[in-house]
């Protein structure tokens, strides 16, 4: 006897609620993941693996990891389980034995400079997860002025990174990693944004560690670092790059190009309008002068099959409410952009959840 209409929708209602509940489950359980992948971070398996040549039983794992106890190890398999299952390694059960193997992504865990492990440590470590723990809380919350972090801390990120020498060296190391992943990308596929350029000033560079990649990829261009004179005053010697002391809000040196990465989503849109005017001032009277700003645009180059990239980026603008911060979609660039007195812009998606903009005095 076939079905009933009726009993057909219920059973299409109840496998609905089904999937509902698994895609919630799924999502609640998000930080199990991501603290799975901090806890290979801490015992250093990408490096274990890589010392056996890129590939390695869990003995040979056992053997460059330093474990509590003997008992662990087989909650240590069930770790790389699911770590295999997210991508992070692969493993071939053919044997009597899984080996576990390097993907594309494990290998950003590994070796010195494309390195990521320092940025993704600091993105997983205490100060910034706890921020998120009473976030419903924060809205609640009658003071506009005070961030999730600062409620979860009682001090901004910028005074924790000033006075805890340990999260203060996290921040800094993670960073620099970020950069010098990011930068050895920039110079390689996206060249053609330097060509035709005699001198660049970084604003608000730090220590430089982007400025130097660009010096060294483009040796005919004169670089400069703007930047704090307390920060200044930290800089390397040992290096063509020059650094002036200075207050981005008052003025920017004259360049053929004003380069500034990922800094203007620590502000609101008054404080970077006032930023990139005195960016324009900067370049205005420069042959073929423009600003290049490396940095999130929400949405940008978006498609069926980048929506990885989308809710990443996302995810990242949680990340910077916490701190008081805010990614940008198209729109909002334009908006600063235009009521700084730019002319036209130009968005070049193709660094993964950053993209390069180009504006034109």
């Amino acid at each position: 006897m076939a079905p009933s209409m009726d009993q057909h929708t219920a059973g299409t209602d109840e496998q609905a609620m089904l999937d509902a509940h698994l895609q919630l489950s799924h999502h609640t359980l998000g930080y199990v993941k991501s603290l799975a992948l901090k806890a290979a971070l801490d015992l250093k398996i990408p490096d274990a693996i890589h010392l056996h040549g890129g590939s390695a039983t869990l003995p040979q794992i056992v053997s460059e990891v330093t474990l509590l106890h003997p008992s662990k190890i087989p909650c240590l398999r069930r770790l790389m389980r699911a770590l295999t299952l997210a991508g992070v390694f692969s493993v071939d059960d053919g044997g009597d034995e899984p080996v576990y193997g390097l993907t594309p992504a494990s290998r950003l865990l590994i070796g010195s400079g494309m390195n990521v492990t320092p940025f993704l440590t600091l993105m997983l470590d205490t100060a910034f997860v706890s921020s998120f723990l009473d976030l419903g809380e924060w809205f609640r919350h009658e003071s506009p002025d005070t961030s999730p972090w600062k409620m979860a801390h009682g001090r901004d990120i910028w005074d924790q990174t000033d006075d805890d020498a340990r999260f203060g060296k996290l921040f800094g190391d993670g960073m620099v990693a970020n950069s010098n992943f990011l930068m050895g990308i920039v110079v390689k596929e996206c060249s053609s944004v330097f060509q035709g350029i005699s001198s660049l000033v970084d604003v608000g560079g730090g220590l430089g560690g982007a400025t130097q990649t660009i010096a060294k990829a483009f040796p005919h261009v004169e670089c400069s670092v703007l930047d704090l004179p307390h920060v200044v005053a930290r800089a390397p010697t040992n290096t063509n790059v020059k650094y002036i002391g200075g207050d981005m809000f008052e003025s920017i040196p004259s360049a053929n190009v004003v380069f500034i990465k990922s800094i203007l989503h620590d502000w609101g849109d008054a404080e970077c309008v006032k930023i990139l005017k005195n960016c324009k001032k900067a370049v205005a009277s420069q042959a073929g002068g423009k600003v290049i700003i490396l940095d999130m645009v929400v949405g940008a180059g978006s498609s069926d099959k980048n929506q990885h990239a989308v809710e990443t980026q996302v995810l990242f603008d949680l990340v910077m409410m916490t701190i008081t911060g805010a990614e940008r979609d198209e729109q909002e660039w334009k908006k600063i952009i235009f009521e700084a007195g730019f002319s036209h812009y130009k968005i070049t998606a193709v660094l993964g959840v950053k993209s390069i903009i180009e504006a034109y005095p």
